[in-house]
Order: structure tokens, then C-alpha cells, then sequence
């Protein structure tokens, strides 16, 4: 008995004839697959919570968080990896891409080599993975060779393990601590998982790595707090985070960020009346970071958000 078509390769009878539709109703299709994709994301809202709940434990505890990834879904985990140290001031350091051709797929993507198994292990010995970590893999079949092997070799190595994939029983779901199932259904060019299935992956890694950010204490308030403003924008955005969760008026704010050479946390400290930065990022080290707990601890009073 031949195994069932996974629901990422189905073809659709809906699509059938699609290529002589006129353009409207081609793109009007297109948008309602990217649509039931990021319907399927919410379904997997206490996945993501549960996966995000061991991410963000390892990051606090000095680990690292690690994304695993072959073809449109290494690419999409590189774009999320890559805006963490920027939005949330998590060190470059303690995020890992361990990809299926490495960098060199930013330039020439190709396939062969997410069958490689070996070089999975491979990479995923070199890149040290141990009981300190957090691996994310992401697969929209589920079954990635080169995913599946590198998820497993994680899970032997210690590391907590979330798998992300869009075919119910996929090896990539049962292997995983946490698994995260995208059910997108069929794209509308059948197996062109970039579209739908990757619209999905988006938001969920999005999703994922927010939640990791906020309960590491990076976000108060709905504001990035975590961060250190190094051009005019980010300065024009940390001054008004500064103004917003202290009350004080723009000069004050500015000073503050002065004193913190542009880091936002402990700045706002010194804005509501701790009075060096040697102290300010004392306090952050007793609170773990939190800026909440440390403007408690000192007595702040913060206007609230209207």
C-alpha cells in the first residue's frame, strides 16, 4: 500500500486550469492560500507557548537558541535569527543557524543537500550543541532528511527540542519535545511550500521568538526595551520609549541615554531617579533584567499607556 500524499504536495482540484485564469483571479487564489496559512497558526498558539516557555529557560540560564533548517525554511529561521540581537538586545553569540548548505544557500539555494543526514550530525557536532541549548527545527513536510537528523542528534546531545512542521505524524513532530504543527493544507502550486507553508513558518517563528523576548523581561509595555540605540532612528525610538515609561520630558530622557552610552533599560533606571549607571545596571543584574521588577523594587511610579 503506497503512503498518503502529504497534505504540503496534494494537488488541489480547486487549482485546476489555474495557469489560464486571468491574473486577478490567480492573485485573488494566491491570497487566500497565504489566508488559510496563517489561519492554521492558531491552532498551534499552545505549542508555541509551551516552546517558547523552553527557549526563553535556556536563554536565561546562559544557553543558546538554535535554528535548524534546509531550503525555504532555513532562509525564513534565518531572517527571525538575525532580528533577535537587534529587537531584543539577546547577544549574537547565544543565537545559532545550523543550515543545509550553510551561508552559502543565501546566494545559490539548492536541494541536494537536505538529504544529507550525515552532514546534519555533522553540523550539528560542530556547532557544539549540548544540554544548554534550545534547537528549533522547521520543515514543511515534516521529513527533511537533513531536519530530522539534525533534530535527533540534538535531542541525543541533550538540548530541549521544538519541531515545526505541516503534516500531522511527521518524524520531525514525534521527535521533538514540543511539536508544532502548522496545518496549512495544500498550496495553491502544489508543493510550492514557500508560499503558504512559509507564510505559516513566519509567523509562528515571529511569534515564537516575541514571546521568547518578552519573557526574558525584554518588553515592557509592548515597548523593546532590551535595546542599545546606535543611529538617528533607533536614538529618536529609544528617547521616546525612555519619555513613555518614565514621564520625563525629552531632555531628561536624552541625558539618560547619554549616561547608558544608548542602552534603553538601564536608562529609564536613571530617568526615574537611580543615580548612576553602575548602579543602574546593578539593580538590572539583582532583577535578572527585568525592568518591571527593578522599577519596583526602586519605587517608580510609570505613567500607564493610554
Amino acid at each position: 500500500m503506497n503512503a498518503p500524499t502529504p497534505a504540503t504536495e496534494i494537488a488541489d482540484s480547486r487549482y485546476a486550469g489555474l495557469d489560464t485564469w486571468d491574473d486577478a483571479a490567480i492573485l485573488a487564489a494566491l491570497l487566500d492560500g497565504q489566508k488559510r496559512a496563517l489561519a492554521s497558526v492558531e491552532a498551534a498558539i499552545p505549542a508555541l507557548a509551551r516552546a517558547a516557555r523552553l527557549a526563553a529557560d535556556k536563554l536565561a540560564a546562559g544557553g543558546r537558541l538554535v535554528y535548524l533548517g534546509a531550503g525555504s525554511p532555513a532562509l525564513i529561521s534565518l531572517g527571525d535569527a538575525l532580528e533577535i540581537p537587534q529587537t531584543y538586545g539577546v547577544a549574537r553569540d547565544r543565537i545559532v543557524l545550523i543550515m543545509a548548505g550553510g551561508q552559502a544557500i543565501t546566494q545559490n539555494l539548492t536541494g541536494a543537500d537536505e538529504d544529507n543526514a550525515d552532514l546534519a550530525r555533522g553540523d550539528a557536532g560542530r556547532a557544539g550543541i549540548g544540554p544548554a541549548d534550545c534547537v528549533v527545527a522547521t520543515s514543511a513536510s515534516g521529513s527533511t532528511p537533513y531536519t530530522v537528523a539534525g533534530l535527533e542528534a540534538a535531542r541525543k546531545a541533550g538540548a530541549a527540542t521544538v519541531g515545526i512542521a505541516g503534516n500531522a505524524g511527521a518524524p520531525l513532530l514525534s521527535i521533538a519535545e514540543v511539536g508544532v504543527l502548522l496545518d496549512a493544507g495544500p498550496e495553491v502550486i502544489s508543493g510550492s511550500t514557500r508560499m503558504g507553508a512559509g507564510t505559516a513558518q513566519k509567523a509562528a517563528l515571529n511569534m515564537l521568538s516575541t514571546l521568547i523576548g518578552v519573557r526574558l523581561g525584554h518588553v515592557h509595555d509592548g515597548l523593546m526595551v532590551n535595546v542599545t540605540a546606535d543611529n538617528e532612528k533607533l536614538r529618536g525610538r529609544a528617547t521616546r520609549i525612555v519619555m513613555r515609561i518614565t514621564g520625563a520630558d525629552e531632555a531628561k530622557a536624552r541625558d539618560a541615554l547619554n549616561q547608558s552610552d544608548g542602552a534603553v533599560k538601564p536608562a529609564i533606571l536613571i530617568a526615574a531617579g537611580v543615580r548612576t549607571l553602575a548602579e543602574a545596571e546593578n539593580l538590572l543584574g539583582q532583577t535578572k533584567g527585568n525592568l518591571r521588577t527593578a522599577l519596583a523594587t526602586i519605587g517608580a511610579v510609570t505613567p500607564a499607556l493610554n
